[in-house]
């Protein structure tokens, strides 16, 4: 049986020690090198060609942030960011080091919870990561990737030329998703106002600042939605589903909901989708981004046949091509686009909006 081979890059001993011995403790798993900063664990994986990294972010030398940047650009390999941190700036670099490529993040163990929770879903997380294909980064490098667009839907009309208003744009990405979806906003133009919804799977301790981060990034407004706020009132504006609640549009009110997880996620994008279907039909745009599983793909089809525009990345772009691949195969995507290409072909409603 093949071994999934662990770097593990942390600047605490006691910290770095206990990673080392939970990894050891499974013999699924081979460590083959421990780092304690950020250059010399570019220096092992160049050496070593791990099949994971777990990263910590704030360390002396040279940062997680800037190691996983490099080995994102040079060496590309599956980081696992495993952090404590919970300020503001700090925040704000894990959701850097994410859009740099690092597939996920785990918060390191607290006392509050069992030590053996914590240690079957870190070795699970660590083994999850590792089965991921990584992509070359930075981001400008991948916003020069083109590949053939499949023909999913030959007959497909332009919108451009379409005289067909759009009133919403729902938007649902995970594993992957924080590059990707700055890379599809920024491709839309300063004036764009039709609405825009989004839903994120990130794990709620590293969720808290994101809408601020998203909205640094991208130069245009990021919000929470209020329980209750009129569609209309984030024309020109991202709504980003908060945590733990579901997002979904009615009577052309956004609405916040506690119903059961789907796909074991809250907020889940096949219950934005489903919505936005019913509510919006045929002047609704959806569209699914990199992330593993199969959640948006059944709602991607309902908005398809409620006849909207319906969009899903390509295998190329994506960090993990599980939920677009599984709207490919129910045929629920009219499109399949390289992440460079959606952010003009969103753009695209606009013009037909203004032109209807």
């Amino acid at each position: 049986m093949t071994k999934t081979r662990v770097l593990v890059v942390e600047d605490s001993q006691t910290v770095r020690k206990r990673l080392v011995e939970i990894l050891e403790s499974d013999p699924q798993i081979e460590l083959v090198g421990e780092a304690e900063d950020g250059k010399y664990a570019i220096e092992i994986c160049r050496q070593c060609r791990p099949d994971v990294i777990t990263m910590d972010m704030m360390m002396p030398v040279m940062s997680g942030l800037s190691a996983t940047e490099f080995i994102m650009a040079h060496c590309p390999t599956p980081i696992l960011m495993v952090s404590a941190s919970t300020n503001r700036g700090e925040l704000f670099k894990i959701y850097d080091a994410l859009a740099a490529g690092a597939v996920d993040v785990l918060e390191k163990p607290v006392d509050t919870e069992p030590d053996e929770l914590w240690r079957a879903r870190f070795l699970a997380t660590v083994k999850m990561v590792a089965r991921i294909r990584v992509i070359t980064h930075p981001r400008a490098r991948l916003a020069n990737l083109r590949r053939p667009v499949p023909d999913v839907l030959p007959h497909l009309p332009d919108v451009s030329r379409v005289a067909q208003k759009y009133n919403l744009i729902a938007i649902g990405a995970s594993t992957g998703g924080p590059g990707a979806i700055v890379q599809v906003l920024r491709g839309l133009p300063a004036q764009f106002d039709i609405p825009i919804l989004i839903v994120l799977h990130m794990n709620a301790p590293f969720a808290t600042a994101f809408a601020d981060w998203l909205t640094g990034q991208i130069d245009r407004r990021v919000v929470h939605p209020q329980d209750g706020a009129s569609v209309a009132s984030a024309a020109g504006h991202i709504v980003l589903a908060p945590c733990d609640h579901h997002l979904v549009v009615c009577d052309g009110r956004l609405r916040l909901t506690l119903e059961k997880e789907r796909h074991s996620c809250r907020p889940s994008v096949d219950v934005l989708f489903e919505s936005v279907a019913a509510e919006y039909g045929a002047s609704s745009a959806g569209c699914l981004l990199t992330g593993m599983g199969k959640d948006g793909a059944l709602g991607l089809l309902r908005i398809h046949e409620a006849g909207g525009v319906t969009i899903a990345q390509d295998e190329a772009t994506s960090v993990v091509y599980g939920m677009p691949r599984e709207a490919v195969n129910l045929g629920a995507a009219q499109q399949v686009l390289g992440i460079g290409e959606i952010g003009a072909r969103l753009a695209a409603l606009q013009r037909v909006k203004m032109e209807a």
